[in-house]
């Protein structure tokens, strides 16, 4: 769950694990280095827990908007072709 640094210059730099793009299991199992007066590790285990859960809520939200938003541009796609067609024939 926790690890130690390796160096000073590792403490500066920015975490190169860290995905644009973060998945709920990603926050789960994200450790954090070990500090003499550091955080309590089962309140920011807690904590990652409940932004991960939160997460995968909103990302399926995201899903079931985007698949929505097809389905809706699909529709009116449709619709467009039949105007369109109807007005051919006047």
């Amino acid at each position: 769950m926790f690890r130690r640094l390796a160096s000073r210059h590792e403490e500066t730099q920015p975490p190169r694990d860290v995905p644009r793009n973060l998945r709920p299991w990603q926050i789960r199992e994200r450790c954090f280095n070990v500090r003499r007066r550091g955080l309590d590790p089962v309140e920011i285990r807690t904590f990652l827990h409940r932004v991960a859960d939160e997460l995968a809520v909103a990302q399926t939200a995201l899903v079931a908007v985007q698949e929505e938003n097809v389905r809706i541009k699909n529709a009116l796609r449709a619709w467009q072709s039949a105007q369109s067609a109807n007005h051919r024939y006047r």
